[in-house]
């Protein structure tokens, strides 16, 4: 065998070296071995993007990072980073009334390309909070401080697959992680999502029991007619998007496919001068909800507002998770408010 310090050092050298070795050996041998650092989890990067569920794929959370803490107040907001996925931390913030002990949840999920500003916002935070529940939010894959080490030509619709995949995923470990706490009553489950998060919510229920009901306000989905015809897609991007190969990878990620199948309650609502997903695919989204869905449509943004501004759009999936209040005897039943038609509103 070569050494390549053969012939360079002084045999005096070697000799303290091989000394000095023999010294330690003798005393590491007569003590006790350090123990094991305890085995923490390693997050997974093996996901099946063709699945709903988690059956098929291998994402270990680590455990929750506490970033902030804020004491309103009417409610006490914490900011969480949770991870199981490689490259992938997600802000998750966690909103609890103040005074009330296990609140049921409504996880809210907005649409690409928005950002958690919004949880920051006092006056949206008590809104969201009001009537004794919890509010968990966060941002879809892609999207917000999710985009990172990524081409920039890639984003959410070029990568559609991979976008609802992963954020579906992400709703039920986001439901594992809080299972694992005892403030918050995991049997009583909403979710309110908008544009891809109301698609995503959709798919979501589908798979996830603990879900109660969803809240939906202009879903993505029928991806054919959402893809030809949605305002967010480039023109010069479009045709790759319409290719057989494309739209074959999300068939099993529509949510027109999972919308019948939904034991949930499930409300719809669309504002029909929005213009990133085409009147076509929400007629068919609405055709496609069970029986027992409330959908709803508004002529415009100005009328949507008017009847649901000031945080009555969130009463609905509220009034889903917990029983109604029993009407004072002799009192005339009146209307759920949940249930009432507001003017150009079709239920």
């Amino acid at each position: 065998m070569w050494y390549p310090w053969r012939g360079t050092l002084p045999r005096q050298t070697l000799a303290a070296v091989w000394l000095c070795s023999c010294v330690f050996s003798i005393q590491a041998w007569g003590q006790e071995p350090s123990p094991l650092p305890p085995v923490r989890p390693q997050v997974g990067n093996v996901e099946d993007w063709t699945t709903l569920t988690l059956a098929h794929s291998e994402l270990h959370a680590v455990p929750a990072l506490v970033g902030q803490k804020d004491d309103m107040p009417r409610f006490t907001r914490e900011l969480l980073q949770v991870k199981w996925r490689q490259g992938d931390p997600i802000d998750l913030y966690v909103i609890k009334p103040k005074g009330v002990n296990h609140p049921p949840v409504v996880l809210y999920l907005y649409s690409y390309p928005s950002e958690t500003d919004r949880f920051r916002d006092e006056r949206y935070c008590e809104r969201i909070t009001a009537g004794g529940f919890a509010a968990v939010g966060f941002v879809s894959a892609l999207t917000g401080q999710r985009f990172s080490n990524r081409p920039m030509k890639e984003w959410f619709v070029s990568e559609l697959q991979e976008s609802l995949a992963t954020s579906v995923h992400d709703v039920q470990m986001v439901l594992n992680y809080l299972a694992t706490r005892d403030d918050l009553d995991l049997s009583k489950v909403g979710m309110f999502g908008a544009g891809s998060g109301g698609a995503i919510a959709i798919l979501a229920a589908a798979v996830e029991p603990r879900i109660k009901a969803i809240d939906v306000l202009d879903p993505w989905g029928d991806w054919p007619e959402w893809l030809a015809g949605s305002g967010i897609v480039p023109e010069e991007e479009r045709p790759n998007y319409l290719k057989a190969e494309f739209l074959k990878k999300v068939a099993a990620l529509d949510p027109v496919q999972y919308l019948p199948g939904l034991s949930q309650a499930v409300r719809i609502q669309n504002v029909m001068d929005d213009t990133i997903t085409p009147k076509a695919a929400k007629e068919k989204m609405g055709a496609a909800a069970p029986k027992s869905a409330q959908v709803s449509s508004y002529d415009d943004t100005k009328m949507f507002f008017s009847a649901m501004g000031g945080g009555r759009i969130f009463q609905w999936i509220k009034s889903q998770l917990q029983p109604p209040a029993p009407a004072p005897r002799g009192a005339q039943k009146a209307q759920p408010e949940a249930a009432r038609i507001e003017p150009g509103h079709d239920d």
